[in-house]
């Protein structure tokens, strides 16, 4: 059954900086798509970032455009989502996600980021 850990998530000042980490067992990692969700309290899940199996293509939200970057290392099953100039706004559990047509999706349990003074 394949899984998804999701790590990294703090408490950080505006401005600040953080890397989140999200490492997959149980399923062929590099054959799976990546995806950053985020959800605030009272607000409906939004999609982050995206990045394709190879790493080559990403893709993200209006918001977070050259301040966030996706990565990933298939040699070690992991996606990363580095944050860069926090704000405020960008309090959310943050979630990693992996989809490959024709095949279930997985769901990481989430970690927490919080941006505040």
């Amino acid at each position: 059954q394949g899984q998804l850990v999701e790590s990294g998530g703090d408490l950080v000042q505006p401005g600040g900086s953080l890397r989140l980490s999200c490492a997959a067992s149980g399923f062929s990692f590099s054959s799976y798509a990546m995806r950053w969700y985020r959800q605030a309290l009272g607000k409906e899940r939004e999609l982050v970032a995206a990045i394709s199996t190879t790493g080559g293509s990403s893709d993200y939200a209006d918001s977070v455009k050259g301040r966030f970057t996706i990565s990933r290392d298939n040699a070690k099953n992991s996606v990363y989502l580095q944050m860069n100039s926090l704000k405020a706004e960008d309090t959310a559990v943050y979630y990693c996600n992996a989809r490959r047509a024709g095949w279930a999706a997985y769901w990481g349990q989430g970690t927490q980021v919080t941006v505040s003074s």
